[in-house]
């Protein structure tokens, strides 16, 4: 029996397609889930999510016991990188795309989590919601130097705007996070659609409540609250505990 406890990816309320991209992998001992947010002109943003997804996913599986998890994914990413950037350059329906990329490799209880753009993931860890990641974006630069408030930044007209993605420049640079699950109950990635509409309170609420489908009620969430951008949850156990 694997980790996975829902997956899940909406289009929303007011987009006409869905750029955002999910995916996953696991075994007894082993996992690698995703979440992508794309950009670009027509449905560009499609093409570079699904191409991240599907890159990262099947690198890490050719290599999930050759080096480090850092290594690994970094390789990934770059390879992913690359592929974008190239496919960006050479059509020109797709010139100028890109897309945030969170993942999060699983071997035992130790995770190694990759982050580029504003796409999110969280940690339930002795009933508290804890968030792993920081955001490439506009707005947390202004909330780090001071120039905005938390309340303000809910709620800026630049919130979309993200300083780093996957596929816009010829390399990559990611953020790295290695945790151990010990006492971590869920772990969730979400794209910004959800973290846009959903407060963290609420999100605590549902990933205690053990409801059996968190994910889809997180996205029901995020559609009643407005829906205005895709919605994408991959929600998976904390802690290995045999069964």
């Amino acid at each position: 029996m694997g980790r996975l406890l829902g997956i899940g990816t909406d289009v929303g309320n007011k987009r006409s397609f869905n750029e955002d991209s999910v995916g996953y992998y696991e075994d007894e001992n082993f996992g690698i889930y995703i979440v992508a947010d794309g950009m670009g002109g027509h449905n560009a943003g499609e093409v570079a999510s699904k191409m991240a997804k599907d890159v990262v996913i099947n690198y890490v599986l050719n290599h999930r016991d050759e080096e480090s998890p850092e290594e690994i994914l970094n390789e990934a990413l770059q390879n992913a990188n690359r592929r974008i950037y190239r496919e960006g350059l050479l059509n020109e329906e797709c010139n100028g795309m890109g897309t945030t990329i969170t993942g999060a490799l699983l071997r035992g209880d130790e995770l190694t989590v990759v982050n580029v753009g504003d796409s999110r993931v969280y940690v339930l860890r002795d009933g508290q919601l804890i968030k792993v990641t920081k955001d490439h974006s506009l707005v947390q630069e202004l909330l780090d130097n001071g120039t905005i408030t938390i309340e303000e930044a809910k709620n800026h007209p630049n919130r979309n705007v993200i300083t780093r993605a996957v596929g816009t420049n010829p390399v990559v640079r990611a953020d790295y996070y290695d945790l151990n699950l010990k006492n971590v109950e869920k772990v969730l990635l979400c794209s910004d659609g959800l973290t846009n509409e959903v407060s963290e309170d609420e999100i605590l609420e549902v990933l205690k409540s053990n409801e059996e489908n968190p994910c889809q009620q997180l996205i029901n969430m995020s559609k009643e609250n407005g829906g205005r951008d895709n919605i994408s949850v991959i929600i998976f156990k904390g802690e290995w505990r045999s069964r």
